[in-house]
């Protein structure tokens, strides 16, 4: 039952050791192969796909640390489903290499978007925020759920929302639905946060 976490790089090539994941490596497209089939061989059963772009530059924000190119971010982190993206081409791939692998893929935007939040932002600002702008759900559900069908599309198995945004359960159900995968892929909930190192790979 459990699931290995694989986080896909941009670079092809990549084999990037992750300081904060002791034993846990960035991987390129090209050396997917040669990590999973030995582990496929001793049994694993299922992944799940991170996508990680590193070719973009370190930015600081406050306490935190975003990755910000212009050319690959946008407001709608536009990215994330384009079909040359890493996880669309890795769920291609290691669906032919090993059919019997459950893949299942992590669904953000945060690592694709301009502004480091999962999601689109309003165009109005918030006077209860310091007149900054906020997520706006109404448009943001919609979009996240568009990710997510591509990535059924290309062949994951099990999606997983982690944006905690209001109402994108119903839109990710609905658009896998009109795409005629609702009983083909499955959706995986992140039933809680807590303060942890799950995101030091992505910083």
């Amino acid at each position: 039952m459990f699931i290995y976490p694989i986080f896909i790089s941009d670079d092809p090539d990549a084999e990037q050791v992750i300081s904060s994941l002791p034993g846990q490596k960035r991987w390129g497209l090209n050396k997917l192969e040669g990590f999973l089939k030995p582990l496929v061989e001793k049994g694993l059963k299922g992944v799940i796909l991170f996508g990680v772009p590193m070719k973009m530059e370190k930015v600081r924000f406050q306490h935190l640390v975003f990755r910000y190119h212009p050319d690959m971010q946008d407001a709608r982190g536009s990215a994330a489903d384009d079909p040359e993206t890493p996880v669309i081409q890795a769920l291609h791939l290691l669906s032919k290499l090993f059919p019997q692998l459950m893949l299942t893929v992590d669904v953000c935007l945060c690592e694709y978007t301009s502004h480091g939040h999962c999601g689109i932002l309003s165009s109005l600002p918030n006077p209860g925020h310091s007149n900054q702008p906020t997520l706006d759900a109404e448009q943001s559900a919609p979009r996240i759920a568009e990710v997510a069908v591509a990535y059924a599309k290309a062949g994951a198995h099990c999606v997983a929302p982690s944006d905690m945004m209001d109402g994108r359960i119903k839109a990710i159900k609905t658009g896998l639905m009109r795409a005629g995968l609702a009983n083909r892929c499955a959706l995986m909930s992140y039933s809680a946060k807590f303060a942890s190192g799950l995101y030091g790979p992505f910083r």
